[in-house]
């Protein structure tokens, strides 16, 4: 029978000993492989050096010569109770993003305090992350008590601060320890050096840890990292794969997914070289098939129909930290990663500032600067899917990245969906603002003979057949000398987007130019025709946003992969191009779109 697994993480201000607790554990439990300890014993005798628990620690190459962990690193050791993964979490201020890596992973945390030295500033910094990314079950280690000669003084001076400190962060430590992680004291046996202390050593209170709610029977969150199609002949089958992070799995289970809104019913349950499964539980990286084969992308959080849903929202309140060197400002587009998702994210507000280190809040800034913790309201380019924190905290923490560097980690505090968004309040702004000439739009409307119209053709594997029906259309609107203008997409990406890097995660950039260039062509009279692929409900929600006051046609080749968003008209794959145009042309003449008369 497998043994109970659970991951602990242990950080502290540098030097306080992290590593030599994490290699008295290994030495005490006989982890270590056989001969180690007398191999690192050795090395440092024939180095004249004196031993140090922390060296058999050697999986990262810079722990000995810089003498800080700089990395977050793994190691294992078991018990009767269960097996363990210690996530060593670095304490030099200059490695805390690391930190924020190591913790998010835990299910319990181990900090440490040099009773020598005092509760640093980065021990209060790793106490409120520690309890930002939700780990509820703490643990203080008072190391190096016989550098201060097991003075209970000392020990219960740093605990009651601490826990203080603890306490204006609504955190309940489970007990504060002392231990000497050299000696072994209270490690792994109760110390003699200490009977003035009645408390679990640390071995006894890490098997006393309690699991976490058991995630089987939390809500289906089944993030998606990738689809593959099948390639033999004739199967159209997607294979979507990813990790379940809550809930269960089975066969034939309706699914929503998010934020898309598609539902589809599971077909089979697969994994590599195995036999057909009927269900999947949490931490399995699978793949499943659907009866229903439909259009979906990486990044969309799989539920079950029945369970509690997942939040989609662009709008967020958050508790975060923020590590760049850069400030975080307002207005200024970044990266956000959630479960699989990327997408563009602004910060909109900052609601408080917290110093970590003093607890003392500034409000109303506008920038998070280098270290700060700040309670703010965060605006994604997209509707993207999540939980709350205190629901479900898989999938509601999230790491926000600049310039391809993680800048800043944290959770998701509040859904804040009903708010007007910030390119509503643009498109708003602009259109208070906007100069307009000397001709109104109803005299070009007279001498055009037609009013300006945004046209978009779609269709996710249709490219060729959208650009030929949307060319043609532009001929047959010129011949009837209507002012109509095609422009590819590609033409777009290489002339007004040409100062951007292709990347796919610009996409809500390019969109965004497209729509106010959309704007500008339909306001001077134009038909203006273009060919979008790959494209989702929110990114036409967002166009006909920002090409207000205009309407926008919608015209979708092959299948329709839309759920929320209504086309003006579908196309079959298999249509004529020419019969094509005369439905589109027909469309435009019953939308009153040419005018048959005119002043």
């Amino acid at each position: 029978m497998n043994k109970e697994k659970m991951n602990i993480v242990i950080t502290g201000h540098v030097d306080h000993g992290k590593s030599t607790v994490i290699g008295r554990l290994l030495a005490d439990t006989n982890s270590l492989p056989e001969g180690k300890l007398q191999q690192v014993k050795d090395m440092c005798s024939k180095n004249a050096k004196p031993f140090e628990y922390a060296f058999l620690l050697d999986a990262l190459k810079d722990e000995q010569s810089q003498g800080i962990t700089i990395d977050a690193a793994r190691c294992f050791f078991k018990t009767k109770k269960r097996d363990y993964i210690i996530l060593d979490a670095p304490g030099h201020i200059e490695f805390l993003k690391n930190m924020v890596t190591g913790a998010a992973r835990a299910e319990a945390a181990l900090l440490v305090i040099d009773a020598k030295e005092g509760i640093q500033e980065n021990s209060k910094r790793h106490g409120y992350m520690i309890s930002m990314l939700g780990v509820k079950q703490m643990v203080v280690l008072v190391n190096k008590i016989d550098l201060v000669n097991y003075a209970q003084s000392v020990y219960t001076e740093i605990e009651q601060e601490y826990r203080a400190f603890l306490k204006e962060l609504k955190v309940e430590p489970i007990c504060f320890i002392p231990i000497s992680a050299f000696n072994g004291d209270n490690i792994c046996e109760a110390s003699p050096q200490t009977s003035w202390y009645s408390g679990p050593t640390v071995l006894e209170q890490m098997d006393a840890f309690k699991k976490e709610s058991i995630k089987e029977n939390l809500p289906l969150r089944f993030p998606i990292q990738d689809i593959y199609k099948f390639t033999e002949e004739g199967d159209d089958r997607r294979l979507i794969a990813g990790t379940i992070k809550t809930g269960e799995i089975k066969k034939n289970d309706t699914l929503i997914f998010y934020p898309s809104l598609k539902k589809s019913t599971v077909s089979s349950i697969e994994e590599f070289n195995t036999p057909e499964r009927i269900n999947a539980k949490v931490g399995e990286s699978i793949g499943i098939t659907l009866n229903e084969q439909i259009y979906i992308k990486p990044g969309e959080l799989i539920a079950k129909e029945g369970d509690n849903q997942p939040y989609v929202s662009s709008s967020f309140r958050v508790n975060m930290f923020w590590l760049g060197k850069s400030p975080m400002v307002i207005g200024k587009t970044y990266k956000l990663k959630l479960n699989t998702a990327r997408v563009s994210v602004k910060l909109l507000e900052v609601i408080r500032v917290l110093d970590a280190s003093a607890l003392t809040t500034v409000e109303n800034k506008n920038e998070i600067a280098w270290h700060d913790v700040a309670v703010c309201v965060l605006e994604t380019a997209k509707p993207i899917a999540f939980d709350l924190t205190n629901e479900i905290e898989d999938t509601s923490r999230f790491v926000i990245v600049d310039n391809y560097e993680i800048a800043g980690g944290g959770t998701i505090l509040a859904n804040l969906n009903n708010q007007t968004t910030s390119l509503e309040k643009h498109v708003q702004e602009r259109d208070i603002t906007w100069d307009k000439g000397a001709v109104s739009t109803s005299e070009r409307s007279n001498l055009y003979k037609h009013k300006g119209k945004f046209i978009i053709f779609t269709g996710s594997d249709q490219a060729n057949l959208q650009k030929s029906i949307a060319k043609n259309l532009e001929r047959k609107l010129f011949e009837n000398n209507y002012k109509a203008y095609y422009l590819g997409i590609s033409n777009i990406k290489t002339g007004l987007d040409s100062d951007m890097l292709y990347d796919k995660d610009n996409t809500d950039e390019y969109l965004r130019r497209l729509g106010e260039l959309s704007r500008i062509l339909t306001d001077s009279g134009q038909i203006f025709i273009t060919t979008l692929f790959d494209v989702d409900d929110y990114d036409i929600e967002k166009l006909k946003i920002l090409n207000k006051p205009y309407e926008i046609l919608v015209i979708n080749i092959g299948k329709n992969n839309f759920t929320q968003f209504k086309v003006d008209l579908n196309i079959s794959h298999n249509e004529v191009i020419k019969d094509a145009v005369n439905k589109i042309y027909k469309l435009l003449q019953d939308k009153d779109i040419f005018i048959e008369y005119y002043l």
